[in-house]
């Protein structure tokens, strides 16, 4: 039987640590590594980071938005970005934050899921605002295929803080006071139920600097699932950080930096992914 998505990321976190390089080409970084804003300039930026990566981190995560705002050509560059990271063994996070319901988001996790698609990746970031069962289909194709899910949950964005951390009053809130994004969490965690290993596929966004004890997100809440952590480097949390905000749950946060590895320029890039990497890896093993 082939591994899980939770095996896959469990492997890969044990093996080169909790850091995960964003590949993002917005338009000043292209221009800073003196390419083109163009989907040619953005498919040499993501190999070039995809090159420097091998070997030295187990996930990066392309965000999509760069690709797509060049078309169908940028959404070719992604393809091959996506396609040479695989095939150098790297676990690949689509930062696609695909939401919607019925064949709709079916057909979200066929293009970002289904093996042999174009855009296929190891996992996608999903959006459970019309609903948490709205992702239904899309998670149990992930499990099927041996792909994962990060949802949305308690996002890094201040203005997202009221509608995360409303109140849920309804029958089938757990508790008295349960917060949106640990429902969100809870229903999501279904997906994993019977999953092999200590990871299930599923897993949540949380963002390092959010307060998550204020979402509803303590340990309990979040454990066997994987937790994919922006706010890390340039948006002010730090690898010495990691224990002290995830605690029992740290060893299953996949920690992204974008900006504060690739502002560092192509020349430079490769030794700087090993400097962060090896900071996560002293934060949780001394």
């Amino acid at each position: 039987m082939s591994k899980t998505f939770g095996q896959r990321l469990s492997a890969a976190l044990d093996l080169h640590g909790a850091l995960c390089v964003g590949i993002d080409p917005h338009a000043a970084l292209l221009s800073a590594w003196g390419l083109d804003a163009t989907a040619e300039g953005a498919r040499e930026f993501g190999l070039r980071t995809v090159e420097a990566a091998h070997g030295r981190v187990g996930v990066v995560k392309p965000q999509v938005a760069f690709y797509e705002r060049y078309g169908s050509r940028g959404f070719a560059a992604l393809e091959d970005v996506m396609a040479a990271a695989r095939d150098a063994g790297l676990l690949v996070i689509a930062d696609a934050k695909r939401g919607d319901i019925g064949t709709t988001m079916e057909g979200y996790a066929h293009a970002w899921l289904a093996p042999g698609s174009p855009l296929e990746a190891d996992a996608v970031t999903l959006s459970p605002y019309l609903g948490a069962d709205s992702l239904r289909e899309a998670l149990a194709l992930a499990v099927h295929h041996g792909k994962g899910a990060f949802v949305l949950t308690a996002t890094s964005n201040p203005e997202a803080r009221a509608l995360q951390s409303a109140i849920v009053d309804d029958a089938l809130a757990v508790g008295d006071r349960e917060h949106v994004a640990a429902r969100v969490a809870h229903d999501v965690n279904q997906a994993n139920i019977g999953a092999p290993g200590a990871l299930g596929p599923v897993g949540v966004v949380v963002g390092a600097t959010v307060d998550r004890s204020a979402f509803g997100l303590g340990d309990v809440a979040l454990a066997g699932m994987p937790i994919l952590a922006p706010g890390f480097g340039a948006q002010g949390a730090a690898p010495a950080d990691l224990r002290r905000l995830f605690g029992y749950v740290a060893s299953a946060v996949v920690a992204n930096e974008s900006r504060s590895i690739l502002a560092v320029g192509p020349d430079r890039l490769a030794a700087r992914i090993d400097e962060r990497a090896a900071l996560y890896r002293e934060s949780l093993h001394g």
